[in-house]
């Protein structure tokens, strides 16, 4: 390992998550900092910012552990999406479909908890999803410069409710209300997806909300919204957004914020009990 004392190996799925952890874990420690990207869902740009990038297919899970075991660390992120429907369409190798039919349930908890015991074989961790992200996870309050109007603060209030209990059935973390209606709860397809479905079918005027799931697990599975939840808000036509506090990563949020100011969206971050304060 050279100079380097410990490393980090982030397990990269799509969007900009894993580009910002690794530039957060370099600039935190000055960690070794190494990545498993999965072709046709991890950004190419990775490569720029890791000492080391391995790359596999989604669902062969051998490779997987090998490419892990070759890379020699302690301690493994998971960061980054992989695309829900590569579980049923993506031919996978004989060791993954093992670890599914072994599993009586196959949800984010029960399938990455079973190659987070994999890597533990390894004798490497698999640590909080939110790990060097903390700065990018918002405390409670209003990030925009629109606050959300009291008729909003009535749907993120009923929203926040149904969300958690959604997410403590494993069902999803996010659900979309308009003026006191439930207009979608999210399931297997994603967040995003959820969002324009729920555009579709209740038009615009819609508030979301997306919590963290009671007693999560947080080395997965980790509320994350960025530029394309935006873009997908603002193809609903979506007035506002609520996340949960201290449970959400934020990616560039600069330009998350500045966006949905443009919009005219309304983002606020919630506690359990709906206040907030300034952040």
């Amino acid at each position: 390992m050279g100079l380097f004392m410990k490393s980090i190996c982030i397990l990269a799925g799509r969007g900009v998550y894993p580009v910002e952890l690794a530039e957060s874990a370099r600039a935190a420690r000055g960690e070794r900092v190494v990545a498993v990207g999965f072709r046709g869902e991890t950004r190419r740009e990775l490569a720029k910012v890791v000492d080391e990038l391995r790359w596999v297919y989604v669902g062969h899970l051998r490779s997987l552990l090998e490419a892990v075991k070759d890379l020699e660390v302690e301690e493994a992120v998971m960061a980054g999406q992989i695309k829900p429907s590569n579980l049923f369409m993506t031919r996978l190798d004989a060791p993954m479909r093992a670890l599914l039919a072994s599993l009586p349930r196959r949800n984010a908890d029960t399938i990455f908890g079973a190659v987070g015991e994999e890597l533990a074989t390894l004798g490497v961790t698999l640590s909080h999803a939110g790990r060097f992200m903390e700065s990018r996870m918002p405390k409670e309050g209003v990030l925009t410069a629109r606050e959300p109007s009291p008729e909003e603060w009535a749907d993120i209030r009923q929203g926040f409710e149904l969300a958690k209990v959604s997410a403590a059935y494993k069902a999803g973390q996010a659900v979309v209300i308009k003026r006191g209606t439930v207009i979608a709860v999210e399931g297997f397809e994603g967040t995003d997806q959820m969002i324009r479905r729920a555009g579709k079918v209740g038009g615009k005027g819609g508030v979301v909300v997306k919590v963290a799931q009671p007693a999560h697990d947080m080395r997965f599975d980790i509320p994350v919204v960025g530029m394309r939840t935006l873009q997908s808000l603002q193809k609903a036509g979506c007035s506002c957004l609520a996340l949960e506090a201290g449970h959400a990563v934020v990616l560039e949020r600069e330009r998350f914020v500045s966006g949905a100011d443009r919009l005219g969206i309304a983002v606020a971050v919630v506690s359990e009990k709906g206040r907030t304060e300034d952040v």
